[in-house]
């Protein structure tokens, strides 16, 4: 079995012999192959040296590492061609979008994602204001992907459910979306408004005061949020480690062993006993788990 790094050059390689990666393309980051292929940062770093060794591909700055002209060694790199193909705002959300979800909101920048399009930096700003408009943008293109039914379901709980899961399928598309929105300073989204008008519709009519159905509003978006965090968290992990989480737990196989011994966390020793390994935190089952019973709590106060 070849080693995991020769793997990955193996990979590159066919990729560009059948034409999926062509020269002047952009190659998988390190963060971002370390996170597909579930192996340690150095072992991606030695499959793009390798690479670069090669003459295979080329480090360009403010770019990337791309594929290299078929010379052989260390040509000249190219932007993307994009001539007949107009770079408009939407064409930068999107782009920007693309990078956001391979390698997280913070490594997006406006002069990347130029170089992505084959721009100059400044052309961006004929466009977009800056990056707080064009994370503002990113935000209505995604919440868009997932609309909410033009025939709103009968009942409150029904169309809070409804809110809920588009949310959720959203943040599972998109995992740093759960970074960028904040319950105490809420972002003048229309996207997002339109999820506070379907809730607020929902509950006309109920028992509730004003504040309590801003209460109702917080609560499920704060559920669907809270959990989404996570997945954007693990991501960063396992670029900044190399470890997946089934390789992390399998680390503290020792920290384990001294919270089963305790006499301070016996029933916790006790759950794990019983679990006896067989326990994966699946991000998607929990918020089914928990989805209904907050409803169910909500239904005591609403109805």
């Amino acid at each position: 079995m070849a080693a995991p790094y020769a793997e990955i050059v193996a990979d590159i390689k066919r990729r560009i012999a059948d034409g999926r990666l062509r020269p002047g393309d952009r190659v998988p980051s390190t963060r971002q192959l370390a996170r597909d292929r579930g192996v340690a940062l150095a072992t991606a770093a030695k499959a793009l040296a390798l690479l670069a060794q090669e003459g295979v591909v080329v480090a360009e700055p403010r770019v990337g590492t791309i594929v290299a002209e078929p010379r052989g060694g260390r040509t000249a790199a190219r932007r993307p061609d994009i001539s007949g193909n107009e770079v408009t705002r939407e064409r930068i959300v999107r782009a920007a979008i693309e990078i956001a979800d391979a390698e997280g909101l913070p490594d997006l920048t406006m002069r990347g994602l130029a170089d992505r399009l084959g721009m100059a930096t400044m052309s961006l700003y004929r466009h977009v204001a800056g990056k707080d408009d064009l994370v503002l943008l990113m935000i209505e293109a995604v919440i868009d992907e997932f609309p909410l039914p033009e025939e709103p379901p009968d009942g409150w709980r029904a169309r809070l459910e409804t809110s809920a899961r588009l949310q959720w399928a959203g943040y599972r598309a998109h995992p740093w979306m759960a970074g960028v929105t904040s319950l105490t300073r809420p972002l003048p989204s229309a996207s997002l408004l339109r999820h506070t008008e379907w809730v607020m519709a929902a509950l006309a009519g109920t028992r509730l005061d004003a504040t309590a159905k801003m209460h109702v509003h917080t609560l499920v978006y704060s559920y669907v949020q809270g959990i989404a965090a996570n997945l954007e968290l693990e991501r960063q992990a396992q670029a900044a480690t190399g470890l997946s989480a089934d390789e992390f737990m399998a680390g503290q196989e020792e920290h384990l062993r001294w919270i089963a011994e305790s006499a301070e966390y016996r029933a916790f020793a006790g759950v794990v006993a019983e679990l006896d390994g067989d326990f994966d935190l699946d991000l998607d089952r929990l918020f089914e788990f928990g989805l209904g019973p907050l409803l169910d709590g909500l239904a005591k106060v609403i109805d």
